[in-house]
């Protein structure tokens, strides 16, 4: 099932004719050289900036018909630098249950937080005292405590060391597995291949190849 069309897509000067069907399930790696519009196609996916001409198609209605708020909980962007906001660690994974006005599900942060191989005491650090590593797993678990279906994921890993980068990948593959749809835009060729069922180049703002790869 197509979860997500673009149609004839075009924005500004930076893509160009980006024809896409994504569907329930897949796996995207993005590939290509930087200021190709890799970023630039998961914001527009992720209804951040809008296209200059084009439509986008989210489970058969235009993406432009959602709210918002509504929307970006259930195709969510994950930034290549966290941004992580209030005092706490705590502050940030109450915020997806508190918007919603539902009471926070200690399981499910705690699921989450074994996930990504972070302890409880966690939730109690002060921001400006968490590792790069710890900022950009805690700013997935916050995205991933919204229940999005789709999951945009901006160079997530550039940033991270070995360690971290195996832990953030392990876990994209188990939520695929679970049926969320992924899109991560890599510059990591051997990341890119990995775990994918489909490959993506982009060139010059313009979709160069787009290969089906077998992971099975």
């Amino acid at each position: 099932m197509t979860l997500l069309k673009l149609n004839s897509i075009y924005y500004k000067d930076i893509l160009k004719n980006i024809n896409l069907d994504i569907n329930n399930g897949d796996y995207f790696s993005i590939i290509g050289p930087s200021g190709s519009g890799k970023s630039t196609l998961l914001k527009l996916c992720s209804n951040l900036i809008s296209s200059s001409s084009g439509d986008i198609i989210y489970k058969d209605k235009n993406i432009t018909d959602y709210s918002p708020m509504e929307y970006r909980k259930q195709v969510a962007y994950c930034f290549q630098t966290p941004y992580l906001f209030g005092d706490k660690v705590i502050n940030n994974l109450t915020f997806p249950f508190n918007i919603r006005n539902i009471v926070p599900d200690k399981k499910l942060i705690s699921k989450y937080l074994e996930m990504f191989n972070l302890d409880e005491e966690i939730l109690n650090k002060e921001n400006k005292n968490l590792s790069g590593g710890e900022k950009q797993r805690i700013s997935l678990i916050r995205t991933l405590l919204c229940k999005p279906e789709i999951l945009l994921l901006d160079e997530v890993t550039s940033a991270l060391d070995a360690e971290n980068t195996q832990i953030v990948e392990e876990v994209v593959k188990k939520l695929n597995k679970d049926g969320i749809t992924i899109l991560w835009v890599t510059h990591n060729l051997e990341q890119s291949k990995k775990n994918a069922n489909k490959l993506l180049t982009i060139e010059a703002g313009e979709i160069k190849s787009l290969e089906v790869i077998d992971n099975g």
